[in-house]
Protein backbone atom coordinates (compact mmCIF):
# COMPACT_ATOMS: atom_id res chain seq x y z
CA UNK A 1 0.00 0.00 0.00
CA UNK A 2 1.45 3.26 -0.82
CA UNK A 3 0.98 6.95 1.33
CA UNK A 4 -2.31 7.40 -0.91
CA UNK A 5 -4.46 5.49 1.57
CA UNK A 6 -5.42 5.33 5.66
CA UNK A 7 -5.96 2.12 7.19
CA UNK A 8 -9.16 2.36 9.13
CA UNK A 9 -11.89 -0.05 11.26
CA UNK A 10 -15.41 0.27 12.24
CA UNK A 11 -15.31 1.39 15.61
CA UNK A 12 -18.58 1.65 16.01
CA UNK A 13 -22.17 1.49 14.50
CA UNK A 14 -25.10 3.35 15.69
CA UNK A 15 -28.70 4.10 15.08
CA UNK A 16 -29.08 7.64 13.51
CA UNK A 17 -32.19 9.28 12.14
CA UNK A 18 -31.79 8.03 8.89
CA UNK A 19 -30.83 4.90 9.24
CA UNK A 20 -27.25 3.95 11.14
CA UNK A 21 -24.29 5.67 11.47
CA UNK A 22 -20.52 4.32 10.75
CA UNK A 23 -18.04 5.32 12.73
CA UNK A 24 -14.82 4.93 10.68
CA UNK A 25 -11.71 5.54 12.23
CA UNK A 26 -7.92 4.95 13.55
CA UNK A 27 -6.10 6.45 16.59
CA UNK A 28 -5.58 9.93 14.85
CA UNK A 29 -9.39 10.22 13.49
CA UNK A 30 -12.69 8.99 13.06
CA UNK A 31 -15.44 10.15 10.64
CA UNK A 32 -19.42 8.89 10.32
CA UNK A 33 -20.81 7.36 7.26
CA UNK A 34 -24.71 7.07 7.43
CA UNK A 35 -26.42 3.92 6.05
CA UNK A 36 -29.31 2.71 5.68
CA UNK A 37 -30.48 1.33 8.87
CA UNK A 38 -30.76 -2.68 7.17
CA UNK A 39 -27.21 -2.37 6.40
CA UNK A 40 -26.12 -0.79 9.64
CA UNK A 41 -27.70 -4.20 10.86
CA UNK A 42 -26.03 -6.56 8.48
CA UNK A 43 -22.66 -4.99 8.92
CA UNK A 44 -23.30 -5.54 12.87
CA UNK A 45 -24.31 -9.03 11.99
CA UNK A 46 -20.82 -9.89 10.24
CA UNK A 47 -18.62 -7.77 12.92
CA UNK A 48 -20.31 -10.05 15.67
CA UNK A 49 -19.83 -13.39 13.48
CA UNK A 50 -23.74 -13.88 14.14
CA UNK A 51 -24.78 -17.29 12.89
CA UNK A 52 -27.65 -16.77 9.96
CA UNK A 53 -30.25 -19.33 9.19
CA UNK A 54 -29.79 -18.47 5.84
CA UNK A 55 -27.47 -16.56 3.31
CA UNK A 56 -28.11 -12.74 3.05
CA UNK A 57 -27.34 -10.75 -0.04
CA UNK A 58 -23.65 -10.37 0.42
CA UNK A 59 -23.20 -14.04 1.95
CA UNK A 60 -24.27 -14.91 -1.69
CA UNK A 61 -21.92 -12.52 -3.28
CA UNK A 62 -19.13 -13.94 -1.74
CA UNK A 63 -20.19 -17.76 -2.74
CA UNK A 64 -20.25 -16.64 -6.05
CA UNK A 65 -16.66 -14.57 -5.86
CA UNK A 66 -15.54 -18.36 -4.32
CA UNK A 67 -17.02 -20.14 -7.09
CA UNK A 68 -15.21 -18.46 -9.40
CA UNK A 69 -11.72 -18.20 -7.92
CA UNK A 70 -11.97 -14.43 -6.76
CA UNK A 71 -11.07 -13.04 -3.27
CA UNK A 72 -12.00 -10.08 -1.64
CA UNK A 73 -8.78 -7.66 -1.21
CA UNK A 74 -9.74 -4.92 0.18
CA UNK A 75 -12.14 -2.19 0.02
CA UNK A 76 -11.37 1.52 0.03
CA UNK A 77 -13.49 4.91 0.27
CA UNK A 78 -12.95 6.75 -2.29
CA UNK A 79 -14.28 10.26 -2.33
CA UNK A 80 -17.12 12.37 -1.02
CA UNK A 81 -19.43 14.42 -3.24
CA UNK A 82 -22.88 16.00 -2.85
CA UNK A 83 -22.59 14.21 0.90
CA UNK A 84 -22.52 10.94 -0.51
CA UNK A 85 -19.44 8.90 -0.40
CA UNK A 86 -17.76 6.38 -3.20
CA UNK A 87 -16.23 3.05 -2.79
CA UNK A 88 -14.34 0.73 -5.06
CA UNK A 89 -14.17 -2.85 -3.91
CA UNK A 90 -10.66 -4.74 -4.97
CA UNK A 91 -10.82 -8.32 -6.44
CA UNK A 92 -8.27 -10.55 -7.35
CA UNK A 93 -8.54 -13.81 -9.13
CA UNK A 94 -5.54 -16.70 -9.77
CA UNK A 95 -6.18 -19.03 -11.65
CA UNK A 96 -4.33 -21.09 -14.26
CA UNK A 97 -3.89 -18.17 -16.65
CA UNK A 98 -2.34 -15.99 -14.48
CA UNK A 99 -3.95 -12.96 -11.52
CA UNK A 100 -5.77 -10.41 -12.60
CA UNK A 101 -6.61 -7.01 -9.75
CA UNK A 102 -10.39 -5.59 -10.67
CA UNK A 103 -11.84 -3.06 -9.17
CA UNK A 104 -16.02 -2.60 -8.98
CA UNK A 105 -17.29 0.93 -8.19
CA UNK A 106 -19.72 0.01 -4.96
CA UNK A 107 -22.04 1.33 -2.65
CA UNK A 108 -19.46 2.00 0.62
CA UNK A 109 -22.29 0.35 3.05
CA UNK A 110 -21.86 -2.73 0.24
CA UNK A 111 -17.71 -2.47 0.62
CA UNK A 112 -18.12 -2.87 4.42
CA UNK A 113 -20.33 -5.26 4.92
CA UNK A 114 -18.43 -7.56 2.20
CA UNK A 115 -15.04 -6.49 4.04
CA UNK A 116 -16.16 -7.25 7.45
CA UNK A 117 -18.00 -10.78 6.17
CA UNK A 118 -14.50 -11.56 5.03
CA UNK A 119 -12.08 -9.74 7.49
CA UNK A 120 -10.54 -8.23 4.86
CA UNK A 121 -8.71 -4.67 5.14
CA UNK A 122 -10.49 -1.15 4.72
CA UNK A 123 -9.06 2.08 3.77
CA UNK A 124 -9.72 5.66 2.97
CA UNK A 125 -8.01 7.37 0.62
CA UNK A 126 -5.60 10.03 2.12
CA UNK A 127 -7.23 13.28 0.50
CA UNK A 128 -10.50 11.91 1.68
CA UNK A 129 -9.55 11.24 5.72
CA UNK A 130 -7.95 14.55 5.46
CA UNK A 131 -11.09 16.56 4.96
CA UNK A 132 -13.83 14.58 6.70
CA UNK A 133 -14.57 16.02 9.89
CA UNK A 134 -13.27 14.16 13.11
CA UNK A 135 -16.36 12.82 15.15
CA UNK A 136 -13.68 11.01 17.88
CA UNK A 137 -15.08 13.17 20.67
CA UNK A 138 -18.50 12.46 19.56
CA UNK A 139 -17.84 8.53 19.51
CA UNK A 140 -15.65 9.06 22.94
CA UNK A 141 -19.03 10.27 24.42
CA UNK A 142 -21.41 8.05 23.22
CA UNK A 143 -19.05 5.39 24.24
CA UNK A 144 -18.59 7.23 28.15
CA UNK A 145 -22.49 7.19 28.46
CA UNK A 146 -23.71 3.70 30.10
CA UNK A 147 -27.14 4.24 28.24
CA UNK A 148 -25.31 3.89 24.86
CA UNK A 149 -27.31 2.50 21.48
CA UNK A 150 -23.79 1.61 20.01
CA UNK A 151 -24.33 -2.06 18.30
CA UNK A 152 -20.87 -3.39 18.59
Amino acid sequence: MTKDVVPVEIRGILPANSGCAIFLGNAKKVFVIQVEHNMGAVIGMFLRDTPKERPLTHDLIINIFQGFGISVERVVITELKNSTYFARLILQQQNELGRKIVEIDARPSDCLAIATSQKRPIFVAATLFAQVEDMSEVLDRINQNPGDNNTL
